[in-house]
This record gives C-alpha cells, sequence and structure tokens, in this order.
C-alpha cells in the first residue's frame, strides 16, 4: 500500500486540497491520502518545517509527503524532491526542509524540473496542484528521484537559520515559541534532548522557565499536574519543551505569538 501525505496552509474552505487530491488519484487510484494538517498558518514556512518533522517519524517507508507552504510561489526558487529514511518528501526550496536536512541518512536530493510530469499548462500561483501532486504520485508509483531532475547539493538548499537555534549565555538557555496549537500551548523550539544536555545533573524540579514577566518553576509531567487555570511547563507530545495553562490558554495567557522569546535557567 502506497501512502501520501498533504501538509499546507490552504485551509479547508477552498478547493484547493481536494484539487491536489483529484491530481494524485487520477495518476496513482489505489493510493492513500492522508491529510496532516491544512492549517499550517498562512506562509509559516517555520510552524510548517516543525510540523513535517513531527509527523514524519509515525508514518511507515516509503510514505510520500507533499509539503505546500510556499509563498514564493511561480518566481525562480526551486522545487525539491528528498529521500531521507526511507520516505519521500517533496517541497518548495525555502527553508521547510531544513531540520531534515540535518539527518543522517539522506540518499538523495533534486530539484524537479522534468516537465514532463508536470500537469499543463502550470499555473504560476499553483504549484500544488500542477508539479507537486502529480510528481508525488509518480513516486508513489515507483518513479526514482532521479527521473524528476539533476542532483542538488544539501549546501545549495535554503535553510532557515535561526529555526533550531539555541543560545547558551550567561548561563541561561534561550529560545523561542515556533507554534501555538489549536489548545493555545506554546510549543518551543527547545528539543527535550537539548534540555536534558543543558540541565545536565540538575533535577527537573530546579528548572525555572522565564516567558515574558513569569516564571514556571519546575516540569511537570501532566497538564493537570498543576491546579485548574495555572501555568505550567513540560514536554510535549512533540519532544519538545510547552508552556500550557491547565484548562486554560497559555497563548491569551502569556499574551505570547509565534517568536516570543523564553528563557531556562537551574
Amino acid at each position: 500500500m502506497s501512502i501520501i501525505t498533504l501538509l499546507t496552509d490552504f485551509g479547508t474552505e477552498d478547493e484547493y486540497v481536494g484539487l491536489m487530491k483529484g491530481v494524485i488519484l487520477s495518476i496513482n487510484p489505489s493510493v492513500t491520502i492522508v491529510d496532516i494538517t491544512h492549517h499550517i498558518g498562512r506562509q509559516d514556512v517555520v510552524q510548517a518545517a516543525f510540523s513535517i518533522q513531527t509527523a514524519c517519524g509515525y508514518f511507515p517507508k516509503g510514505t510520500v509527503h507533499l509539503i505546500v507552504v510556499d509563498p514564493g510561489v511561480g518566481t525562480g526558487r526551486n522545487l525539491l524532491a528528498l529521500e531521507t529514511g526511507k520516505q519521500y518528501f517533496i517541497a518548495p526550496d525555502n527553508g521547510v526542509l531544513t531540520l531534515l536536512l540535518n539527518a543522517e541518512d539522506i540518499t538523495a536530493l533534486v530539484a524537479i524540473t522534468n516537465p514532463e510530469l508536470f500537469l499543463t499548462p502550470v499555473s504560476s500561483t499553483f504549484h500544488g496542484r500542477d508539479i507537486i501532486a502529480p510528481v508525488g504520485a509518480h513516486i508513489s508509483r515507483g518513479f526514482e528521484l532521479g527521473q524528476l531532475g539533476a542532483e542538488i547539493s544539501i549546501g545549495d538548499v535554503v535553510r532557515l537559520d535561526d529555526i533550531d537555534a539555541i543560545r547558551l549565555e550567561n548561563g541561561n538557555l534561550s529560545g523561542k515559541i515556533v507554534t501555538i496549537d489549536h489548545f493555545g500551548n506554546l510549543i518551543s523550539n527547545i528539543s527535550s534532548k537539548k534540555l536534558a544536555e543543558f540541565c545536565q545533573t540538575n533535577p527537573a524540579k530546579k528548572i525555572r522557565i522565564q516567558i515574558g514577566s513569569r516564571v514556571i518553576i519546575g516540569l511537570s509531567t501532566t497538564y493537570a499536574s498543576v491546579p485548574s487555570k495555572a501555568p505550567l511547563a513540560l514536554i510535549g507530545s512533540r519532544g519538545y519543551l510547552e508552556i500550557a495553562v491547565n484548562k486554560g490558554n497559555a497563548g491569551l495567557f502569556f499574551n505570547a505569538q509565534k517568536g516570543f522569546p523564553l528563557q531556562v535557567s537551574v
């Protein structure tokens, strides 16, 4: 069974998602299409990068992931096909693959240039339908990445320089909020691994997390570990430091937005 996933900022009010699915099914009627999300913030490449990194590990080998968060659609930017971890990723070259490019098992990376695989005419505003969807469908049928275009060096691919930049300054670990989920939980770019390295042998209860003018002491294990409407910090299901409010909305509680800084000390 072949699987294609879709991750976009299209929303679901318009026909865009359905059109991509129609193109895919016209080429490979037997494929299973999974919607990871279509509610990435408009043109929010950073959120998309974290979302695809979080999600891809839960899919089987051979899955084809199509990522369409593409503020530069129609310009001279490349479209890329990446093979890593025996999965495939099709996306614009705008930094959305940054976290995946850190993997040690990259086996192929090409710039997609083969027009024989595209719909015609290609719209300058909808490469998701006319290029990414048909290319993904062909890969799900067994096309090799070498049939899509020429190999490209990882060093030539656009990266988001600060997407996972964690600064250690004056004994403090500084990060930022990269996304806010449906519940208002604040997801940071500080991974559990980075946090463990920073804390070393210090007990988790000694950690101080400062966000805005407020300080949270210690890590919780569940949202209900604190009283109702109280703030907390924990390692969320994504594997990153998360700020939440039990039965509340941390985004509103802290008046925080994406990019909001936070600092960890012990």
